[in-house]
């Protein structure tokens, strides 16, 4: 490969990394083309999987900051870049992985911090950002009701005491 092509490369590699939210390195040694093609699919829409050159990956994570993953470069690697929720990816990995255990997942990086690949799989098992951002929704409803309720209670409350006082003073009032 000529000189003018690496660096091309280096430079698409490294856009790549530095427009991703996270990027997780595979290895991918035993997988057939068709699995890989499953693999792309399970990653979801935000999520490119590239199988790279280990040198030329370096220098391109180098080059766009990230030096934690220097020690994953070894073997035949591939990385997804996720430029979206790096939850979905992350249990489209994991999930692949278990039916295909030829796919190693290795490590990865996550808005600049590494993540070990046990870590990654944490990432997996935690729910989608639409489903945790509808739980919190659900939550912030239910206490706004709470309030609402406390709020309108007050002013009944206020008006059974005032009455009860008042029918107290007329019934002491008519005693006498």
């Amino acid at each position: 490969m000529a000189r003018p092509d690496k660096a091309a490369a280096v430079a698409e590699l490294t856009d790549q990394f530095r427009s991703s939210n996270a990027a997780v390195l595979t290895e991918y040694r035993g997988l057939t083309v068709a699995q890989l093609k499953q693999l792309r699919r399970s990653l979801g829409e935000n999520a490119q999987y590239a199988v790279v050159k280990n040198t030329l990956t370096k220098i391109a994570a180098n080059e766009a900051g990230i030096n934690s993953l220097d020690d994953l470069f070894s073997g035949p690697t591939a990385v997804a870049f996720v430029t979206g929720d790096p939850v979905e990816s992350a249990k489209g990995l994991r999930d692949f992985a278990k039916d295909n255990p030829n796919l190693i997942i290795k490590g990865g990086v996550l808005d600049g911090k590494a993540l070990t690949a046990d870590e990654i799989k944490k990432l997996a098992d935690l729910e989608s950002r639409e489903v945790l951002l509808a739980k919190l929704a659900g939550a912030m409803k239910g206490k706004q009701s709470q309030a609402a309720a406390l709020f309108q209670a007050l002013p009944s409350k206020f008006v059974r005491t005032a009455e009860a006082l008042r029918a107290k003073k007329a019934e002491q009032g008519g005693a006498e």
